[in-house]
């Protein structure tokens, strides 16, 4: 009976629901973007072209591996158990990651989930793999090596026990702090300790050389204190690379020295810092141009260092996260081009100090201000060898507040992660602070392109799995306004394919003509037309428009025009976007912080304020049509209060807008429709004002009534009376006005403590009040062809949908095991049940309370690519091959450690069949070409017996031919030597015979 009651006093004689059952009511899980945590590692595949993304353990889940690719290719892996995880790295298509709780993971890119782990019986401390080898290597908290075997899932014999007990037996506490192969020879292993570094031959298993820092009474170091500096000092290690080429070796200390070592003799060739070179002899310290002689400052300790190379791998440089003074002036990456390498062989101790101690020349990449990049991924052009740093074209950087930033390599400018990453990274690219939804409609969606001036794609991997068609005319835009005051605009979908994946940039800070303080507090997007209206804290309201733009490829100076009480911001379009959302027009008026911002369909704009004011923008100025203030409009207040014994204590509250919906309909007692706006307040106003048309083209804002509801207005919806079909303001809709089109349409408001549906502007109508939990977002709905209902997001962290107009409850369902109930507020609703929500602090769910209960966040996209070859590995050089190195190929260091007995690797056997067909291809055409003589053809398995066998006895000859080389290389050098000998002594001869007449 209360039912019908509400629908006999709200002026609706149909039942909007009655097509709704609460068995219709099931949760989907639709999608979900952004990052769950704090990012925590980061790697780069460029042969696959995927970035991997770890995080740590929060409060909001378990440490998390994402893995994108082109577009929205993406995947999400899980650790064995709830922790954080440390360190990522590509090997082939497998992916390793090491965890907190000490557990390395293999994951198989082909199949996308983990296919072994195994936990060591030591702490990790170290983690190192190959492209080209099976096995990863896993240095301990005890100091020794293990090996793993990647392809048969289980420990390999292989083990390298603590190397440098054999120099320093007393030595304590001794972790592996790094691991690295020689860059051209894989037989060379760089172990990294704290004392020290230890460079070991696997091929004669023994060290060949320790490298220990020491700094004698009376040097700096990389800290200047003139108290420690009177004793003997040994910084600790921090990090350990080689030269590109395997000529030198880098390492990195606690005191921020970078000590670069001759790797064959391994004799010191320079120490110095990031300002100061020779920080190793006792005296004056010498600067190397970056800071005055004897400056004593105190250094940030080193992050990560990488010795990076172009094309050309003797063309070299050292990437530094770290290292510079404690001043936020010096915060960033640093690049120090050595340039071309000297001639190892040809060149003096002297010169080769010298190249070290002054670079080519300097970069500083720049991060944010106040900020520390703590880590950094390289993103090389192809290659994944040199250790992932051959021929850079971007480096990613990683925050210490979990944001990532990405600059090009080396100059450092600043490259938006718009159609260059995913748009779940955009999400900390830097972090999101408010969100929005527009409905925008399809045509219009796939019209709107952005063509800006880019660099190379850095993620094309992968493919993206197919999804559902469902044509929705309108597509679910999702707008991100980040901490950098730009605005990110993309298709959300519903769960469906996108056809326009393409992303949408807005620079506001560019727009304002400002750099710091550009808070985004609110946005809102046209359906129709696409134009985007931002508001700020400080109080402007910035309006772009999808269009050309006049001034591409120039920085044109901006010139203050101010029309109708707007300013023209053309001339502030980015200079490198040729076609998108430029900027149009700004209302910079001082009024407080935007509290309430709606863009309609047919061109107006009105805005609120904090001090209670509102401004209403005509686009077709653009001009300013209306200003006014809250106060003005409570004393016609009409007696439709729903909470009447607080409205004394309202009255003396500081009131402003804080909801604005546009709509079509008529009015209580007209026998018209016109267009109208409602907004409402924080303290449960809803004011209602009309747009009439004015003889000259333009328009006029009327007041035309309010109603008290006495408590915060959550939404408003109007909806025509007979179908239940939103009422808002359409172009369509509008143009029917001049033809005496009619809408009889009711609101519906939803406030914190109740909902009320009644005829505006002042009609008292229907309402309801909330039993025990305050409504924290809420609309009306429709699903499918069944009928529209009202959806709520309650403090009790459920979902409740209300019939119309009876306002019965229909179903309820629990969403805070899904959703983060204290930031329902944020949440959205949108016409087609879908609920956009937080999960995290930066990450975003998608549910649909009106599905079928299915979980349709896992991803079925595809991330290994198997026609992507592998390069081969670089190897020593002609010279060093002569001058007696012996070089180990991968086959034979995975002999070594795999042992005799290990069956051939999966990687073998597809090689091995590889050749097999096309043997037998060869064979075929042999056949078609004459008689075989060679008798019956060997089968497959006989030839991979035959391959087992071969590669045992590989085993057993491989260190006679190593002793066999040695002997040979030193042969051919007395030979040579002689030659070299003979050919003298015959000249020097030549030249007494001329002389003497002979």
């Amino acid at each position: 009976m209360a039912q019908f009651l509400r629908g006999k006093q709200a002026g609706v004689q149909h039942d909007l629901s009655v097509g709704l059952a609460p068995e219709l009511f099931a949760l989907d899980q639709v999608a979900r973007y952004g990052i769950n945590s704090q990012i925590s590692s980061l790697a780069y595949d460029p042969v696959q072209s995927l970035l991997a993304v770890g995080t740590n353990e929060s409060r909001y889940g378990s440490g998390q591996i994402y893995v994108f690719g082109g577009n929205r290719v993406s995947v999400v892996l899980s650790s064995p158990r709830k922790s954080s995880i440390s360190k990522l790295q590509f090997c082939a298509e497998k992916l390793l990651s090491l965890d907190s709780k000490n557990d390395i993971a293999v994951f198989s890119l082909d199949a996308r989930k983990m296919v072994a782990s195994y936990s060591p019986p030591s702490k990790v401390t170290a983690l190192l793999t190959d492209p080209t080898l099976d096995y990863a290597l896993i240095g301990l908290q005890n100091g020794d090596i293990m090996a793993y075997d990647l392809d048969r899932q289980a420990l390999a014999p292989f083990k390298i026990m603590n190397l440098w007990k054999e120099h320093d037996p007393r030595a304590r506490n001794l972790p592996v702090i790094a691991l690295a192969l020689h860059p051209r020879d894989i037989g060379t292993l760089l172990v990294g300790y704290p004392q020290g570094a230890v460079i070991y031959s696997f091929k004669q298993n023994k060290s060949l050389n320790y490298l220990q820092y020491e700094l004698q009474p009376g040097a700096p170091g990389g800290i200047p204190d003139p108290i420690s500096a009177r004793r003997l000092r040994t910084p600790q290690l921090l990090h350990a690379v080689w030269h590109p080429i395997g000529t030198f070796i880098l390492t990195g200390h606690d005191d921020s020295s970078l000590v670069i070592w001759d790797s064959k003799t391994g004799k010191l060739v320079l120490a110095r810092t990031l300002q100061d070179v020779n920080v190793d002899r006792p005296g004056n310290v010498q600067s190397s141009g970056s800071t005055q002689s004897g400056t004593i400052s105190l250094n940030a300790p080193l992050f990560r260092i990488a010795w990076c190379c172009k094309q050309n791998p003797d063309d070299t440089g050292i990437l530094i996260s770290g290292g510079s003074p404690m001043d936020p002036a010096n915060k960033g990456l640093r690049f120090l081009d050595f340039g071309q390498t000297p001639v190892y062989a040809t060149s003096s101790w002297q010169v080769l100090s010298d190249h070290f101690a002054k670079p080519k020349s300097q970069y500083r990449l720049i991060t944010p201000p106040n900020t520390e990049a703590v880590d950094f991924c390289i993103i090389p052009r192809n290659s994944p060898h040199y250790a992932g740093a051959s021929d850079p074209i971007a480096v990613i950087a990683l925050l210490a507040s979990g944001e990532l930033v990405t600059m090009s390599f080396p100059s450092g400018h600043p490259i938006t992660p718009t159609n260059q990453l995913h748009a779940s990274l955009t999400f900390v690219h830097p972090f999101v602070n408010l969100i929005s939804i527009s409905y925008v409609r399809r045509t219009r969606w796939l019209g709107m392109i952005e063509k800006r001036s880019q660099g190379p794609p850095i993620l094309v991997g992968g493919a993206e799995a197919t999804r559902p068609m469902k044509r929705y005319e309108d597509r679910n835009i999702l707008q991100t306004a980040h901490a950098d005051g730009t605005v990110r605009i993309w298709d959300a979908g519903h769960g469906d394919e996108i056809e326009n994946e393409a992303m949408l940039q807005v620079d506001v800070a560019r727009a304002v003509g400002r750099t710091d303080a550009v808070d985004i507090s609110h946005m809102s997007m046209s359906g129709a037309t696409g134009e985007l209206a931002v508001g700020l804290k400080t109080g402007e309201v910035a309006i772009f428009r999808h269009d050309r733009n006049r001034t591409y490829g120039q920085e044109v100076p901006y010139v203050h025009k101010t029309e109708f009480g707007l300013d023209d911001i053309k001339d502030r379009a980015d200079p490198t976007v040729k076609e998108g959302l430029l900027p149009l027009t700004l209302f910079s008026q001082p009024r407080g912080p935007v509290t309430a911002l709606r863009i309609s369909d047919v061109g107006f704009v009105v805005a609120g304020f904090e001090d209670g004011s509102i401004t209403v923008i005509d686009l077709r100025g653009p001009a300013v049509i209306h200003e006014g203030n809250l106060q003005g409009f409570a004393k016609a207040a009409s007696r439709g209060s729903i909470r009447r014994s607080t409205s004394n204590h309202n009255q003396s509250r500081p009131e402003w807008v804080v909801v604005i919906e546009f709509a079509v309909m008529s009015l209580e007692g007209e026998d018209y429709s016109s267009i109208l706006f409602f907004m409402g307040t924080n303290l449960g106003s809803l004011i209602t004002f009309k747009l009439l048309p004015m003889p000259n083209g333009g328009y006029s804002a009327q007041f035309a009534g309010t109603v008290s509801l006495d408590d915060k207005v959550v939404s408003i919806s109007p909806i025509s009376v007979d179908t239940g079909s939103p009422a808002f303001a359409s172009p369509d809709t509008v143009a029917s006005l001049r033809n005496g089109f009619r809408l009889n349409g009711v609101v519906i408001v939803a406030t914190q403590a109740g909902v009320r549906i009644f005829k505006p502007a002042g009609a008292k109508g229907a309402s309801k009040t909330w039993n025990d939990f305050l409504c924290d977002s809420a609309r009306v709905v429709r699903y499918e062809d069944r009928g529209y209902a009202l959806a709520g997001l309650f403090g009790d962290g459920s979902v409740k949908t209300y019939s119309i107009p009876g306002l019965k409850e229909i179903a309820s369902t629990r969403l805070s095991d899904t959703l983060d109930a204290r930031r329902f507020s944020e949440a959205i609703i949108t016409p087609t049940g879908d609920i956009f929500g937080w999960i995290g602090p930066s990450e975003l769910g998608v549910v649909n309370p009106w599905g079928s209960g299915q979980d349709t966040t896992l991803s079925l996209d595809k991330l290994y690519n198997k026609e992507a070859l592998l390069p081969p590995r670089p190897t020593i050089s002609n010279i060093q091959w002569i001058s007696g190195t012996q070089h180990v190929t991968p086959s034979d260091l995975d002999i070594l450690i795999g042992g005799p007995d290990r069956p051939p690797s999966k990687r073998m056997v597809e090689q091995m069949r590889s050749e097999e067909q096309q043997r037998r291809a060869a064979g075929r055409s042999a056949d078609a070409a004459g008689p075989s003589s060679s008798g019956q053809e060997e089968g497959y398995w006989a030839y991979m017996q035959r391959q087992v066998q071969e590669r045992t006895e590989k085993l057993n000859v491989m260190g006679d031919s190593m002793d066999r080389l040695e002997e040979h290389s030193s042969n051919w050098a007395d030979d040579v030597g002689k030659f070299v000998s003979q050919q003298k002594r015959k000249a020097v001869m030549g030249i007494i015979g001329s002389k003497l007449g002979f």
